[in-house]
């Protein structure tokens, strides 16, 4: 797709979501904090926290895996999805939501909660294999004799352009923000905010030093298989960055960081001990950035963190 036509399709999205998506997609808030309240000097910046982690299914996959489903015709096999977790519960609530059924495919290193959640949606779980690319191998066999509609976890155009109305969120609820930090599994959310914001803001692409998938690929010079592992391989979980991904940030995104588990760790419980934000590791890695110093803000900067899932296991949090 041609970089003007992303945009519109990022529009289309929104309108589709918003007229024929019987409400499920939410507009979540956009809070404005003082850059002191995390111990940051800088004379007038200011942190944003989008908390799209209070969207339906705990999670920004809401936005694609609705918009996918609406783009569609939906067989009465229903939806199919390989997924670390959050695709596969967005897919299953947004499926729900329109009343056909669905089957998700899970990695071993799923968690539990997840699993649970995803069998509180009705749909059918299948665990199989250790890593999201053999879940994904087995789910696309089992599409084969289904037919039912694939759902990619963050590798479809209309999945991107549905993340992509997070992006146009921001932009309406607050204007432009100088920066975007956001984390990078398979690239289907940086893709979409990418898309969006251009170059009008400056998007920075977060990674846990154990599952480098965009890091890695512009070591190489195209994308490439990595190990993945780590606190945040549920969710963050791609052995390699998609083919949209890969393509929108290579135009747009020019700051990639990684970050290591135990800083992920510790910003991920500072969300709940000092803002009561129950939030997984994935979400944890924009602020992992500040606070290990990783990115630096500028004097006066507008400083957006993207908050992007709450399928947590509270338990974890202490």
């Amino acid at each position: 797709m041609r970089r003007e036509d992303w945009r519109v399709a990022v529009e289309a999205a929104a309108q589709r979501l918003r007229e024929q998506g019987r409400g499920f997609v939410r507009e979540t808030p956009l809070w404005k904090l003082p850059a002191s309240l995390f111990g940051i000097g800088e004379p007038g910046a200011e942190i944003w926290l989008k908390l799209e982690h209070l969207q339906a299914s705990g999670s920004f996959k809401a936005r694609g895996m609705m918009n996918r489903l609406l783009s569609n015709p939906i067989p009465p096999s229903g939806a199919i999805v390989a997924s670390g977790g959050n695709a596969g519960i967005a897919t299953a609530a947004a499926a729900k939501a329109l009343g056909v059924p669905c089957e998700v495919f899970l990695p071993e290193v799923s968690t539990e909660a997840k699993r649970a959640r995803l069998r509180a949606l009705d749909a059918r779980v299948v665990v199989q294999g250790a890593a999201y690319a053999d879940a994904l191998a087995a789910c696309l066999a089992r599409q084969r004799e289904s037919g039912a509609l694939l759902t990619h976890a963050y590798d479809q155009e209309e999945v991107v352009a549905g993340a992509g109305t997070l992006g146009r969120e921001i932009e309406a609820q607050g204007g432009l923000p100088d920066s975007v930090l956001v984390s990078v599994g398979g690239g289907g959310l940086i893709g979409g905010l990418a898309a969006w914001f251009e170059s009008r803001s400056r998007v920075v692409a977060l990674e846990p030093e154990r599952a480098p998938t965009l890091f890695r690929a512009r070591e190489a010079g195209e994308p490439v298989d990595v190990d993945v592992s780590g606190i945040a391989a549920d969710s963050l979980g791609a052995r390699r960055i998609g083919h949209f991904g890969w393509d929108l940030t290579q135009a747009h995104v020019r700051d990639s960081l990684v970050l290591s588990d135990d800083a992920i760790r510790s910003a991920q419980r500072w969300l709940w001990s000092e803002l009561k934000l129950a939030v997984e590791p994935a979400a944890a890695l924009p602020l992992a950035a500040l606070q290990s110093g990783a990115y630096v803000p500028r004097s006066g900067e507008k400083l957006c963190l993207i908050i992007c899932g709450a399928n947590v296991d509270p338990a974890s949090l202490n």
